[in-house]
């Protein structure tokens, strides 16, 4: 499944780094797609939505929406 998120409060490559591996340590098969101009970070995994969206806020990110769709 592709889940999109969008997440404020990443500027740099170092917040790209973190939201990843946030991620993968939850999933480590985990595709990720972070734009870091737009703030939107794409996920293809099977974990649930839920988990992934608790792991960006662990790493200090707020995530202001999640859709979810069919794996790309």
């Amino acid at each position: 499944m592709t889940i999109e998120f969008q997440v404020e409060g990443m500027s740099c490559q170092h917040c790209v780094a973190a939201v990843t591996n946030a991620i993968r340590e939850h999933d480590e098969a985990a595709q990720v797609q972070v734009d870091l101009a737009s703030g939107r970070v794409a996920v293809e995994s099977a974990q649930p939505a839920d988990t992934l969206k608790a792991a960006i806020d662990e790493a200090g990110y707020t995530v202001t929406s999640m859709t979810s769709g069919p794996a790309r």
